[in-house]
């Protein structure tokens, strides 16, 4: 059944707990109606300022830390242990162990990892080995994939994912070269598309890794069913966006921000103010885009089957800053918090993975 998302509905009457994998405890049957019954379920706690959550196909999760470097594997019975350390890492600012994304090529079980090093932002892969329970970074064999991604003490974005098409996709700040953002010689304030193995994938619009250019530092990247590419995108005083990436598209900063309708730059489909979104993580579920925002402490939804509906927003204050969103099992999802990167104000159990679930509408 094709689960749709009402903003009536969602507003009005959240179910905040549904199914979960074998051995995740799961949740009480919840009458969608009965708004006294809002606990979420909370999969992992004690995080140390995480940044991404991958699911594993046979239940469970790897979340990376950003400040320790490390990647922590949530076990199918619930059970947080440390997989590995990515070495190299160096934080610092906003900088340090940001986005994992996992492949299976053959007999081999990759992750990749966006990470700070000593003087620029990275891409490295790592084999996984063992198996769910016991799973552990072989970080003797890790290779770099793509170096030389511009660092500074913020606009670092980190967001990386495999597309439909098999790239690696990478999503990076203007590292504070704000001026170099729609330059196409500079990795900084781009998306990239590279191979698995780091090299510029066929069919890239200018010949080289990056794919579009002109943001200021994009930290979401997720794709709809019908392969649109969504990116969301932090402002810089005035809008923060969620944009539909196109190859070669250029996408205006620093020269336009928000809706700029010029000619020379593609706007972004929907804008918020930064003290409500602050957009890091999206998801798309069933043609909704799901987007986490730190500074904004909510979760925004924009339908994109009805382009002329302004987004709208849950959870609003419920859980502190949202790092990242994923699509979980059962039709669920998952949202990760992001109360101690040290602009947060954490909570007893903080920061954790929550389970979420929205009723039928």
């Amino acid at each position: 059944m094709r689960r749709r998302v009402a903003p009536a509905l969602v507003l009005g009457a959240l179910v905040l707990a549904g199914c979960s994998a074998p051995g995740i405890p799961t949740p009480p049957a919840v009458d969608p109606t009965d708004t006294a019954n809002t606990e979420p379920i909370t999969l992992a706690s004690g995080l140390a300022a995480p940044w991404s959550v991958v699911r594993l196909d046979r239940a469970g999760a790897l979340i990376s830390q950003r400040d320790g470097g490390e990647v922590l594997e949530l076990t199918a019975s619930g059970d947080l242990r440390e997989a590995g350390i990515v070495p190299g890492v160096v934080s610092g600012g906003e900088s340090g162990l940001h986005g994992l994304a996992l492949l299976v090529d053959g007999e081999t079980r990759w992750l990749y990892a966006y990470h700070g090093a000593a003087d620029d932002n990275r891409v490295v892969r790592m084999p996984l080995t063992g198996e769910p329970g016991s799973l552990t970074l072989d970080v003797d064999a890790a290779e770099v994939v793509v170096a030389d991604i511009p660092r500074a003490s913020n606009h670092d974005g980190g967001r990386i994912a495999f597309g439909p098409d098999g790239m690696l996709y990478i999503a990076t700040g203007d590292a504070g070269q704000r001026d170099r953002a729609r330059d196409r010689d500079f990795l900084g304030g781009k998306i990239l598309r590279v191979t698995p193995e780091g090299e510029p994938a066929r069919g890239n619009p200018f010949g080289t890794a990056v794919y579009s250019l002109g943001h200021r530092n994009v930290q979401g990247l997720a794709w709809g069913d019908d392969g649109t590419l969504w990116g969301s995108e932090f402002g810089q005083d005035t809008w923060d966006e969620l944009n539909r990436i196109e190859a070669g598209g250029d996408y205006g900063w620093p020269d336009h921000e928000g809706f700029g309708r010029a000619d020379d730059a593609i706007d972004p489909v929907a804008v918020w103010a930064p003290d409500e979104a602050s957009p890091s993580g999206i998801a798309v579920i069933d043609d909704v885009v799901y987007v986490a925002g730190l500074r904004g402490a909510r979760l925004w939804l924009y339908d994109t089957t009805t382009p002329s509906i302004e987004p709208w927003a849950v959870y609003t204050g419920r859980f502190g800053r949202l790092r990242d969103v994923v699509a979980g099992p059962g039709g669920t999802f998952w949202v990760l918090t992001n109360n101690t990167d040290g602009r947060g104000s954490p909570g007893r159990d903080d920061d954790r993975l929550l389970q979420l679930t929205l009723p039928e509408g």
